[in-house]
């Protein structure tokens, strides 16, 4: 398999040479942003595998580019930020950030994060391209396993390959109660070691997308105290 694509982009060129020598180290090859324009105008050129994308820039901020980029792209992305604090962790996961590591950072953590994502991104991928379900029906909405085709009333709804993933889980179950400890542990391949709050931006991002009313669903139910549901519907 070919090495992964990166782009790194952040306005301080010690992070960036930083990342460079950890990350050539690891083969791969490296496209280089110094804000957030630079970043879209690669993300709209080239093939990307990853972006380790900086909160704080001139110009163009983490927050607004990774917004821009999920318009329509889904490859995984890492927020990189000297902020700390729980809201900004939320708010850049509330965008499509499928991580988030704060400055300063272990060189060596960075690049452990980075192969999780890869391979993440990777495994799931490989599974979606041999699956052959059945379409879904629930209700107005509809979903297709083996293409991640959406539709709600025959219109077309774009989620991020970990949205879709949760999605399909609850919707393969109707009706069963899911726990947000099993919820990423199904989804995320790995032991739940995160806070209860990454499971519920996706699902709020996800009821923003299919809901005709977020605030009130009728497909994702909060079992509180417990996690989420998928009602069932004729």
């Amino acid at each position: 398999m070919a090495q992964a694509t990166i782009v790194l982009v952040d306005d301080e060129p010690d992070i960036i040479k930083l990342m460079q020598i950890y990350l050539q180290h690891e083969g791969y090859e490296l496209l280089i942003a110094c804000n957030g324009q630079e970043a879209l105008q690669i993300a709209a050129t080239h093939t990307i595998d990853l972006m380790v994308l900086d909160l704080m820039m001139p110009e163009m901020d983490g927050i607004q580019t990774c917004m821009h980029i999920r318009e329509s792209s889904h490859f995984p992305i890492i927020m990189l930020s000297a902020k700390g604090q729980d809201m900004d962790k939320i708010t850049g996961l509330s965008v499509g950030a499928d991580d988030y590591v704060t400055k300063p950072f272990n060189p060596l953590e960075l690049v452990a994060r980075i192969k999780s994502q890869l391979r993440r991104t990777h495994t799931y991928t490989s599974s979606i391209n041999i699956e052959s379900d059945p379409m879904i029906r629930l209700g107005r909405l509809t979903i297709d396993p083996s293409t991640h085709e959406i539709m709600i009333d025959e219109q077309d709804v774009h989620l991020t390959p970990r949205e879709f993933a949760i999605l399909l889980l609850l919707a393969r179950h109707p009706g069963q109660v899911f726990s947000t400890e099993h919820i990423y542990q199904k989804v995320w391949k790995e032991e739940y070691m995160d806070s209860p709050n990454t499971i519920m931006v996706h699902v709020r991002k996800i009821r923003e997308k299919i809901e005709s009313n977020p605030r009130q669903p009728q497909y994702i139910k909060t079992i509180w105290g417990i996690g989420y549901k998928m009602e069932c519907h004729s």
